[in-house]
């Protein structure tokens, strides 16, 4: 069975006006969800996460600050694109606590796999650093959670979201026991994950893409670039950063992915989880700016990671 795990606090996370990042996104989840098809779908609320836990992947300092910085009125901008209202800071740490939640579902077999539909995303956010709509980084502290309680070896984090997840690439740049893999548009914000860029270890996989390039180009790139060092790798636990901003609908990228692109990805993942990780999959929403393309999306992997 697949958990689904999400939170209404998530909606009072505010931005401006005009912003992509908005509650309608988790709105548009929750409405293709409730479709019947999804009637099979275990449904919890995400529990608030412990700042004990976000340690595990952000510096205490930066913790503390961002913490105290968290508006009870109004709204501080901390770049251009991100900032804080006073429903954030508990939207924030819904998307750790379910990310965490999802996780011990998963090890603990209670759950194949599970869906986090959380906002905001996490990606961007780096050890000391919020940016890019991010401020916690919730794949990462999912994959350093099953390290710390499950004595997990090696997990990979594999992220198909248009944008590079340099927070991602920064907290792990120097592990061995962690593979973070991306596919994403180059040129592009935030403007790292050349392909060059491997770690310390070999245990980083950057395949950009063009502008323009569609399911095709993805494809190939997964089956020959990422699913290959995944296999070697052979993680005990796959997490997937999952945005949905290569859709051909989106407003922020030029990757024409379809929702049947998403499908296929999730399928191949769990194929790979199923050889080395007991198929055990957590999944983590990232991006998905287009409400259209975002519902299709969601819909396609959902209805994969269903299909265990």
């Amino acid at each position: 069975m697949t958990l689904l795990l999400t939170h209404t606090a998530c909606l009072n996370h505010l931005t401006p006006p005009g912003h992509p990042e908005r509650p309608d996104r988790l709105r548009a989840v929750a409405e293709v969800l409730a479709e019947d098809r999804f009637k099979g779908l275990v449904r919890d609320l995400a529990p608030e996460g412990d700042l004990d836990i976000v340690l595990l992947c952000h510096g205490e300092h930066y913790v503390g600050e961002l913490r105290h910085i968290a508006p009870t009125s109004g709204m501080i901008y901390i770049d251009g694109d991100t900032s804080m209202s006073p429903g954030t800071w508990e939207a924030v740490m819904r998307g750790v606590g379910g990310a965490v939640a999802a996780t011990d579902a998963v090890m603990e077999g209670k759950h194949q796999n599970a869906f986090v539909a959380v906002r905001p995303p996490g990606h961007h956010a780096e050890k000391s650093t919020p940016m890019g709509f991010c401020f916690f980084d919730n794949a990462a502290i999912a994959a350093r959670h099953a390290q710390r309680k499950y004595g997990i070896k090696r997990a990979a984090i594999i992220d198909f979201d248009v944008h590079h997840g340099n927070g991602t690439q920064d907290i792990f740049w120097a592990d061995p026991t962690v593979m973070y893999c991306s596919t994403h548009q180059m040129p592009l914000f935030p403007g790292t994950g050349a392909a060059g860029e491997r770690g310390e270890h070999d245990t980083v996989v950057n395949a950009p893409l063009a502008p323009g390039d569609g399911g095709a180009k993805f494809r190939f790139a997964f089956e020959n670039l990422i699913l290959p060092q995944l296999e070697k790798f052979s993680p005990e636990l796959v997490v997937i950063s999952a945005g949905f901003d290569a859709h051909h609908r989106d407003p922020l990228a030029s990757i024409n992915l379809t929702g049947e692109d998403f499908g296929w990805v999730t399928r191949k993942l769990m194929d790979l989880a199923d050889k080395s990780a007991g198929g055990r999959v957590v999944s983590v929403l990232e991006g998905g700016y287009d409400l259209e393309g975002l519902k299709e999306s969601v819909a396609s992997h959902v209805t994969a990671l269903m299909g265990a």
